[in-house]
């Protein structure tokens, strides 16, 4: 199961930067490189990143009664509770969509019996290369949730409406989940759910 756009998410073919050193600064979870550069205009710089390769899923969970199910989450680095869709890595190997009900199981307790892939996208093309994987889950049903010890998360049940409201006056603050949901408004209206 794929989206269309997720075959174009690769390097391109020729590359108009010249690698002429490279080191990693940060092992780990969040690797970090710092490479030394040629431009095209001859000029020479040095650029820190994480390399291509990290993948997310992202997924707004919809119910049978046309309720979304979002969530509050603490994040540290901000020290605020934000309101996001259901996300999470993609283990090493593991298929997107099995990554995406792992997560939707985990931080919500939900069950889909639907799932429809929505344009992927890069969340900082200028300093990351990781590449996030939306889904939209529809029938949701819900249970226990399974957070990890290092989660604090809230489930958020409202109608649909009432997601997007806040999604409109720029309630939503997680960039990814705000352009999860712009991308599954169109398909949530097409079938008469929003």
């Amino acid at each position: 199961m794929t989206h269309p756009n997720w075959a174009a998410l690769t390097e391109d073919d020729t590359q108009p930067w010249e690698t002429l050193d490279s080191r990693q600064l940060v092992s780990g979870f969040r690797t970090v490189f710092e490479d030394r550069v040629r431009l095209p205009n001859g000029a020479e710089t040095t650029y820190q990143y994480r390399p291509r390769g990290p993948r997310a899923v992202f997924v707004l969970p919809v119910t049978a009664q046309g309720e979304a199910v979002l969530i509050r989450q603490y994040r540290y680095p901000l020290r605020a509770t934000v309101t996001e869709v259901v996300a999470g890595g993609v283990e090493r190997g593991e298929d997107l969509l099995a990554a995406a009900q792992r997560e939707l199981l985990e931080e919500v307790g939900g069950a889909a019996s639907e799932w429809v892939p929505l344009p992927g996208f890069y969340p900082q093309p200028s300093i990351s290369g990781v590449i996030f994987y939306p889904f939209l889950a529809l029938g949701v049903t819900l249970g226990d949730m399974h957070h990890e010890y290092t989660e604090t998360i809230e489930r958020l049940v409202v109608p649909l409406a009432e997601a997007y409201r806040r999604l409109d006056a720029g309630e939503v603050l997680d960039g990814s989940s705000s352009l999860t949901m712009w991308h599954a408004r169109a398909v949530l209206a097409g079938r008469g759910l929003l």
